[in-house]
């Protein structure tokens, strides 16, 4: 699983590398799209969290049949809902982008790009959810194989769109996106083949079970969405504090937050595959095992970030050479990269706490803690760091909320488990909105 996230990140940075050799402008444009791409991105991993939790709780109760309704559900509605929220978001485009601190000659680049970028978001997310019914059931071989298969599919007809072959000058901006519709694409027709030949779906009793599973479903999903739709909300905050900054400061802020996803590769991975387990644990009573699972996850997350964000940090320049095409634009994204990368050890903690608060039954908690992090430790220092120092002093900002927020999130985990193996062994009911 950590070596398909790994690929699916990595052709986004590669995908925003290519961009940049078009110029800063292209680049800054794309960077403009991408809080509104995490928002789809956000309502889909809050679906798919929900989709994982119960699938799995039904499985660890050995409710096969329920799990086979839920499985169908979710992925009729999952698709509707991004859907509905892609036509919202192409409907709204001006007005939103406007607000972000786009200019005139921006948004006619964004225009352009807006439409397939939207089509390979409703993609990537109807294959997010397949992916998701996999993981419930324990398979989280082939979700890795198709985002590695994906991934290689995007980097081969990145270049070829974006920049054309032969006589064919190729779609530039649009481009990248295209390409990335088609590998989506691609990866979905195998997975609903792959899909089709288990016994994970049914079309009998879908309306019984949607009007018994509504309730906890949305009790899932709604705080769960929440939560992911913090960090999209946050991202437009701050692009347009950094627009205020420049173009070539916005163009290196896009570099930076793709670089910041493809560094949490192993968080993801594990926020992605951890849940399934929780929620089994969660469903049989066994808290030591949960404790054990929790523990050993969040000491691997700041071991690796602070190694891998430590030698970033050493080769920072190298590799800002190596993404942005201009020398503003590599100025800039050295300093981020230098301040940021070494606090996502921190960030990587919030995360999974997060994602363990959903899957054992704490929406509501994981939903505080997620907007806590970003609204009362991120947000206010990358503001007052912008306004003190500008781009230097946001990227210190920026890390000094992630150091602050992350020490909040191991003390609430560490307080929260401690509470509830308490009461598991007194035989007590840990969660009273789910007795029946």
């Amino acid at each position: 699983m950590t070596i398909g996230v790994l690929a699916l990140l990595g052709f986004q940075l590669v995908d925003s590398a290519f961009v940049a050799r078009l110029g800063t402008a292209p680049l800054a444009a794309q960077s403009f799209t991408f809080p509104l791409t995490f928002l789809i991105i956000g309502v889909q991993v809050g679906l798919g969290i929900a989709i994982a939790a119960l699938i799995s709780r039904a499985l660890g109760a050995g409710e096969g049949e329920r799990a086979r309704r839920l499985g169908s559900l979710v992925l009729m509605v999952g698709s509707a809902t991004i859907a509905l929220l892609a036509w919202l978001l192409w409907w709204a485009q001006a007005p939103i982008f406007s607000r972000l601190g786009a200019d005139a000659a921006a948004r006619i680049l964004i225009r352009d790009y807006w439409g397939p970028q939207l089509l390979a978001a409703w993609l990537g997310a109807v294959l997010y959810f397949v992916y998701s019914l996999f993981r419930a059931h324990g398979d989280t071989r082939l979700p890795g194989k198709l985002m590695v298969m994906t991934s290689l599919v995007n980097l081969l007809l990145d270049p070829l769109f974006i920049f054309g072959i032969g006589p064919w000058a190729g779609l530039g901006l649009p481009g990248a996106a295209w390409a990335t519709a088609i590998a989506f694409g691609s990866g979905l027709l195998l997975a609903v083949y792959r899909l089709r030949r288990r016994d994970w779906l049914t079309r009998h009793g879908l309306r019984r079970e949607l009007a018994g599973s509504a309730g906890p479903f949305a009790g899932i999903a709604g705080p769960a969405m929440i939560s992911q739709l913090m960090p999209p909300l946050a991202a437009m905050l701050a692009v347009s504090v950094v627009a205020s900054l420049g173009e070539s400061s916005v163009a290196a802020w896009g570099l930076a937050s793709r670089l910041e996803t493809l560094s949490l590769v192993v968080v993801l991975a594990m926020t992605m595959s951890l849940p399934p387990w929780l929620g089994r644990c969660y469903g049989a009573g066994d808290w030591v095992q949960v404790r054990q699972l929790v523990g050993l996850a969040l000491k691997i997350v700041v071991a690796w970030q602070l190694m891998l964000g430590a030698l970033l940090a050493l080769v920072a320049p190298w590799l800002a050479q190596l993404l942005a095409g201009s020398p503003e634009v590599r100025g800039d994204l050295t300093v981020l990269i230098r301040f940021l990368l070494p606090s996502y050890a921190a960030l990587g903690v919030c995360m999974l706490v997060v994602s363990a608060g959903n899957a054992l039954g704490w929406p509501l908690r994981a939903m505080l803690m997620s907007t806590a992090r970003l609204f009362l430790c991120y947000l206010p220092l990358l503001w007052l760091g912008s306004s003190l120092a500008g781009l230097p002093g946001l990227a210190m900002g920026a890390a000094l909320g992630n150091v602050l927020a992350g020490a909040v999130a191991w003390q609430l985990m560490r307080r929260m488990l401690g509470r509830d193996e308490a009461n598991a062994c007194d035989g007590t009911k840990l969660f009273p909105h789910e007795r029946t």
